[in-house]
Order: structure tokens, then sequence, then C-alpha cells
């Protein structure tokens, strides 16, 4: 399965790599040369932590060059009355009695704690292309599926205000 994201996801990976070898990697070499130097590598706890940072820093690098390669890239225009890719919408949790206004984004871009809600998620794919006043099912598995009605959509745009996750 090929991710799908946007223009500007594909450029905040591609500023996140360049930062990650221009920046971050050189000091990290720095840091092992440093560590290295210390002495009995067996017993050098400050030479594998800062070896760990390397490796995760390589790591990241190559998850992002990876999803570059794999992206499918996607257009973000939907119908003005419809939910889409990065509008806002306010939801009703009809169980709970309880609004919310949540943000559909691309998976890189998840995060809950902000309301962003990923379009691939259980409740992101159960709102897409929905309308103002439709009831919807969010199912999230086989046993567990609830109702949310759409309250109101706010039109929204990809902006670079958005940063990726470092999942």
């Amino acid at each position: 399965m090929r991710d799908e994201l946007t223009k500007i996801d594909i450029q905040k990976m591609k500023e996140e790599i360049d930062y990650r070898k221009g920046v971050l990697a050189p000091k990290l070499r720095s840091a092992v040369k440093s560590a290295r130097e210390l002495g009995d590598l067996s017993e050098n706890d400050e030479y594998r932590s800062a070896k760990r940072e390397l490796n995760r820093n390589n790591s990241r690098i190559h998850y992002l060059q990876t999803m570059i390669d794999t992206a499918v890239v996607i257009s973000t225009d939907s119908k003005q009355d419809e939910v889409g890719l990065f509008d806002e919408v306010e939801i009703y949790y009809e169980e709970d009695d309880e609004n919310r206004t949540i943000r559909i984004v691309t998976t890189l871009r998840n995060n809950v704690l902000k309301d962003c809600i990923s379009k691939e998620s259980p409740l992101g794919a159960a709102l897409l292309g929905k309308k103002v006043g439709e009831r919807v099912i969010v199912k999230v598995n086989e046993k567990i599926k609830y109702p949310v009605v759409i309250k109101a959509i706010t039109k929204g745009e990809d902006d670079e205000s958005l940063s990726i996750s470092q999942f």
C-alpha cells in the first residue's frame, strides 16, 4: 500500500531530511567521535548513547526517503458542501451529548492531541465526503461502532503550519 500524501507533506519531509543530513548528522557524528576518544568502548555509556542517536537519525532519514519514494500525491480539492481533506468538522457525539471540532489530515500530520485526525482513521474515513446534517456511523472494528452527526464544515486547505509526525 502506498501512502497518500500532499505536495506539502513531501516538501516538509524533504526539508526534514535536509536538516537531518546537513545539521543534525554532523553533530551526532562529532558526538560519537568525542565519546569514542573517552576510552574503553565496552563501558562507555556516552559512546553507546551517541551511537544510538546517530542510528535513530539515520533510520528517520531512511523512513522519510522511503515515504517520499513510494508516495502517491493526492489533491486536496473537495466539493464545497462535503467534508474533505484539511477541513475542520464540528461533530456531535450522540452517546456522550458532546460536540467536538476536528480537522481531517493526511496520516503524516495526524495529531490527536491537537484534534488533527487522519483521513485513514475510522473517524476520518467515515466523515470524508459527507455533508452537514448527516448522521454517520463510525466503525472502529467488528464489535465497536458509534454514531456522530456533522454539525458544520469549515473548508480548509493544506498549509505548512501543520507539522509532520515524529513517530
